[in-house]
């Protein structure tokens, strides 16, 4: 028979993509959680979930079973409030963000739900592969990233351009500025992007147009990291002013040059749903076409 323990396992699953995963959030055995699954799947008589390598996979009917599932437990949460006199049903926007990615635009994004009582934010955070999983799993409502997924005709992927902010030269202070752009970047240690980033390889090619070979005294593919670097004076950080906001509001960091023809796209990734959470609405219509920074 069906019920909502079966549900919650099955909600485990899908969120952790394994039943280990699964298993280890719970603190159940594994071999429970198979046996509860198999038992979910043979009364709804279909297969709820597709093997991809380790990982585990919502099969068509398992989206299906779990946008119901989701719909069962927020009834049954609103069904506990009602009763213990909470007021209104809080609503849950699950939000993945790659690990990377500036936390100044994340705080942005999320502004216009942070302190309202009736709403609770999730925020994951973690590679992009992995939060595409998650998205695809329908254990988050959205994507927020500055790198863009690849599109064909079989992408589930719905991508929104969100904000594209210019980058800077950001160093301490007491910097003292000699020369121009060029006598900067070919004389000045350099803190920079991994070379596997989108601003890297904007950068890398600002380079190679001008025949600079740059003193590089700091990478990280970090933003926060980044941050950090330029504080402690390590050299000047080619970084999207956003990302540093804090610190040349205060006067610890100074903006030296804008680099010209480099811009640092942020997007917002969703998949098509069958009950689309009306919170993401709300965030994305705030969201477009504000300026990142």
């Amino acid at each position: 028979m069906l019920n909502l323990h079966h549900l919650r396992l099955f909600r485990a699953v899908a969120r952790e993509g394994t039943l280990t995963g699964a298993a280890k959030a719970l603190n159940i055995s594994q071999s429970a959680v198979s046996t509860q699954i198999k038992a979910l799947e043979a009364s709804l008589g279909h297969d709820l979930f597709e093997r991809r390598g380790r990982n585990l996979v919502l099969s068509e009917a398992g989206r299906i079973a779990l946008d119901h599932a989701d719909e069962i437990f927020s009834a049954a949460d609103h069904l506990t409030a009602t009763l213990k006199g909470a007021g209104g049903q809080r609503r849950v926007l699950r939000i993945g963000a790659l690990a990377t990615l500036s936390r100044n635009f994340q705080m942005q994004f999320m502004g216009p739900l942070i302190g309202r009582e009736d709403v609770e934010v999730v925020l994951r955070s973690g590679t992009q592969a992995s939060l595409l999983r998650a998205l695809e799993a329908l254990a988050l409502d959205v994507l927020l990233t500055n790198l863009q997924p690849a599109r064909d005709a079989a992408s589930p992927y719905l991508v929104t351009r969100l904000a594209q902010q210019e980058v800077s030269l950001v160093g301490p202070a007491a910097t003292r500025v000699h020369g121009g752009l060029a006598e900067l970047l070919g004389q000045e240690p350099l803190i920079l992007p991994t070379p596997e980033t989108a601003l890297r390889a904007g950068f890398d090619a600002l380079l190679d147009r001008m025949e600079i070979v740059p003193r590089i005294a700091a990478e990280a593919d970090d933003m926060a990291m980044l941050r950090l670097l330029a504080r402690s004076g390590a050299g000047l950080a080619v970084i999207p002013p956003i990302v540093v906001q804090d610190e040349l509001a205060s006067g610890a960091l100074v903006e030296i040059s804008r680099l010209p023809e480099i811009t640092e796209v942020f997007y917002a990734v969703t998949i098509r749903r069958r009950f689309p959470n009306p919170l993401l609405g709300e965030v994305l219509e705030r969201a477009d076409g504000d300026p990142a920074g």
